[in-house]
């Protein structure tokens, strides 16, 4: 038996921290004396200090010999008489319950909601509890309820996808919506499809001018971002994008920005917790960018930025609806799994993303070539931060200008040094920038250019819309229950009558 193994896996494991082990396992981890080999000199050490303050010393030859007895003195063995020493008291380290630990020993299943969230689960958090018990582990990837998320938020669509699959099944069982992609090159429903489209988009017109005053166009692409504010979900990734976007436009000549440019709203939701400063930051910087934005009377419709005061449920319902592309695009490994990527696959929005959470799955189903996909993968990760700690990341050009464009003024006098600082540096708490945009954000505005390409061909664009509605089907919440009733919680459906 390895002890050593054996020890180290007991501290991970353990449910109880800091607390005295057991007699019986305590008594495995005693370690054995050193026995003495018979060769070596024992020297026993007296206190020879004399008087005189003369020391008694041994020289030796190379070979070990002893072949003198001298004194010196003890002020040049640098040998002090006795010298009081105060003993700092023992920090004793509190007691804990490991929560996590114990939910896994007590549970008869541990299962993540994504695919990706549970082999993190697997390989990384609870590895040593997957080696013991492997078949404890399973994977259960969420879902949402198409009776709100479709049925009841969007009739508009609800109406063409009963028509178009014949029947209203589809609420109730989701895989009839895979029907729709036999018929997605289909003129008549490609425009009854984006008709409908743009009847939620006059709704969130109506909307964002009555709640921020600006007012938009429909027949611009909107772009949204609805999440609660956190630096890992990357809003500023998002808005930095928009700076870079709102640079290179003022660059060009109204031509110019038409040719590169499809016009674009781009629309921002979530809260920031009370004492979260840096993501209220982020809020700051993305009202500001906008107040600029919006105001240009070079830059026009080619692009708005808003911020949905007062986000909630109910505003959600009115926007996922109306999206053509949504942005969920946190630090892969990072988001469990994501709901409102669910939702608004649903809708037939195309979303571009990372490999993170459920955006795995979404891909898988609705197509590769119907997501736009960047940024490092989740294993990646790591390597990336050590690259930073060590001083080897080398910021793209374009990521460089952006800050400097913001430091500039160009957006206001707010001093936002605190808030471009957490991208700067190598090391620190608030520093560094642990979430990676720096790192990203090369591969993040490549992938917009091809948004941008992919929408000026509105038939390519409306099927990739319907092939992400009609691939949604697996991330109903009623396949989930079903799962978990299966798999964990041993039950069967009771019919209702």
């Amino acid at each position: 038996m390895d002890l050593n193994k054996l020890e180290e896996k007991l501290t991970t494991m353990r449910i109880l921290e800091n607390f005295d082990l057991p007699s019986s396992v305590a008594e495995l981890f005693i370690k054995p004396e050193i026995s003495v080999d018979d060769d070596t000199e024992t020297v026993e050490v007296h206190d020879k200090v004399e008087a005189s303050d003369k020391v008694v010393t041994n020289d030796e030859d190379d070979t070990g010999k002893k072949t003198s007895v001298k004194i010196e003195a003890a002020a040049e063995k640098d040998i002090d008489k006795k010298t009081p020493v105060s003993l700092e008291p023992a920090v004793i380290p509190p007691k804990k319950v490991r929560m996590a630990n114990l939910c896994v020993v007590g549970g008869h299943a541990v299962n993540g909601v994504a695919e990706i969230h549970s082999e993190i689960v697997k390989e990384e958090v609870f590895n040593d509890f997957y080696e013991l018990w492997p078949e404890k582990f399973q994977n259960k990837t969420n879902g949402v309820t198409p009776r709100r998320w479709i049925r009841f938020c969007n009739p508009p669509l609800s109406a063409i996808i009963t028509k178009w699959t014949g029947t209203e099944d589809w609420v109730l069982k989701t895989e009839k919506l895979a029907e729709l992609q036999k018929f997605a090159d289909n003129e008549d429903l490609q425009n009854e499809w984006r008709e409908a489209k743009r009847s939620n988009k006059i709704k969130v017109v109506s909307f964002l001018k009555e709640k921020t005053g600006y007012s938009v166009v429909p027949d611009a692409m909107f772009d949204i971002q609805v999440k609660r504010i956190h630096e890992y979900k990357r809003q500023l990734l998002n808005i930095f994008g928009i700076v870079y976007r709102y640079k290179k436009m003022k660059e060009m000549t109204a031509a110019e920005r038409k040719t590169n440019f499809v016009p674009r709203v781009c629309i921002f939701g979530g809260k920031a917790f009370a004492t979260y400063v840096q993501a209220k930051r982020i809020v700051k910087f993305i009202t500001d960018v906008g107040a600029t934005i919006n105001h240009d009377p070079e830059i026009g419709d080619l692009l708005k930025v808003v911020f949905v005061p007062d986000y909630n449920v109910s505003v959600a319902e009115l926007l996922i609806p109306a999206s053509d592309l949504s942005e969920h695009i946190s630090t892969a490994g990072m988001e469990a799994s994501g709901t409102s990527n669910m939702k608004f696959a649903m809708n037939g929005c195309i979303q571009i993303g990372t490999l993170d959470g459920a955006n795995v799955e979404i891909r898988e189903e609705v197509g590769e070539e119907n997501f736009f996909l960047f940024g490092a993968q989740a294993h990646e990760i790591a390597g990336l931060r050590k690259e930073r700690a060590d001083g080897k990341f080398v910021p793209d050009e374009r990521f460089e200008e952006v800050k400097e464009f913001v430091r500039s003024g160009a957006f206001g006098s707010y001093n936002y040094d605190d808030l471009i600082g957490s991208l700067e540096g190598n090391e620190g708490f608030g520093r560094a920038d642990y979430f990676l945009v720096g790192n990203d954000f090369p591969s993040y505005i490549q992938c917009q250019e091809k948004v941008d390409e992919a929408y000026r061909d509105q038939k390519r664009w409306t099927k990739m819309s319907i092939l992400n509605t009609a691939g949604s089907y697996k991330f109903s919440s009623d396949r989930t229950i079903h799962e978990y009733a299966k798999d964990i919680w041993n039950i069967e459906a009771v019919e209702i009558a």
